[in-house]
């Protein structure tokens, strides 16, 4: 059976994926379990968990070789944390996936998966980005998240590794960390508190499926392009406002409940992905937006034990 070790497994996409595979490889988990990852995410995924990080070479070079697949999900991802302090976003995402290609070079792995995000690319006011599009971040996460796809393709051009690179929107779905916008917002209703709404709630976001994104990314190994990078665009294109006005009538609330707050540094005001590209390989989004959203709030609400 194939071997899949999945970095990062033990956070809100990684998972995801593990999950999604489980059935079909043998899987290893490789998470550091920062406040973040969390192993009940993985309570109905075979696999073999290591507690470990991806800048320890020493410990990777044990547990490395013999994988016909690694994916890296592992990355500091909250832009606010990163405007409070950088450091620990370029140690993981940086030298975190230099690291690890490194020893996916050393162990001969097969085939690496690169997991990255649309905010490398800075802000964008009309149409799309392609996957050529110039590298612009704005934030130190994105700063280190485009340096460390940089770091990756640079092994594929160099050394020869299979890896390719993916990028995609806003995630959402269930066992998603309460620090990023749709579970907090739903965690807060729930809870009966207000909802925090960043300036004027214009900045606009493409919202995808944590299952459609694992399906994409699941594509890209099996038949992505060495160096290449394959966008993954979600389902729903909307203002921060718009997704609010989604979360509210969802709870049957009033924009009462709602409390503007001052807008963060930097703001990207637009990211929009054109995934023709992956298309092309047969990928469909599965799972709408209005569908998804309902059964993600169902989940939080049935699942308090996990979040509170």
């Amino acid at each position: 059976m194939k071997r899949i070790l999945v970095t990062g497994g033990a956070g809100f996409i990684g998972a995801h994926f593990a999950q999604l595979v489980a059935g079909e490889a043998e899987v290893t988990v490789l998470d550091r379990l920062t406040y973040a990852g969390n192993r009940r995410n993985l309570e109905e995924v075979p696999h073999t968990f290591v507690h470990g990080d991806i800048c320890d070479p020493g410990l990777l070079g044990e547990v490395v070789p013999g994988h016909d697949l690694v994916v890296n999900f592992a990355a500091e991802s909250h832009v606010d944390r990163s405007i409070e302090g950088a450091a620990e976003f370029v140690r993981t995402n940086v030298l975190g996936t230099q690291t690890l290609m490194e020893a996916c070079l050393a162990a001969a792995v097969p085939r690496v998966v690169q997991v990255s995000t649309d905010e490398v690319y800075g802000s964008i006011d009309t149409g799309s980005w392609t996957e050529d599009a110039p590298l612009a971040p704005r934030s130190p996460y994105a700063a280190s998240k485009a340096s460390g796809d940089l770091i990756a393709r640079a092994y594929a051009i160099t050394h020869g590794l299979n890896v390719s690179i993916t990028r995609c929107g806003n995630n959402y779905g269930p066992r998603q960390y309460p620090e990023k916008v749709i579970p907090l917002f739903v965690t807060n209703l729930l809870q009966g508190r207000k909802v925090p709404l960043y300036g004027d709630g214009g900045n606009v976001r493409d919202w995808i499926h944590v299952a459609d994104h694992c399906a994409g990314i699941r594509l890209v190994a099996e038949r992505g392009a060495p160096g290449e990078v394959y966008h993954i665009a979600g389902t729903a294109e909307l203002t921060n406002r718009e997704l609010t006005g989604h979360l509210l009538e969802a709870f049957g609330k009033g924009w009462d409940q709602v409390e503007p707050v001052a807008d963060r540094k930097g703001h990207d005001r637009r990211y929009s992905l054109d995934d023709s590209r992956l298309r092309a390989l047969g990928y469909r989004a599965a799972i709408p937006f209005d569908q998804g959203l309902k059964e993600t709030v169902r989940w939080y609400a049935d699942h308090r034990d996990w979040w509170a």
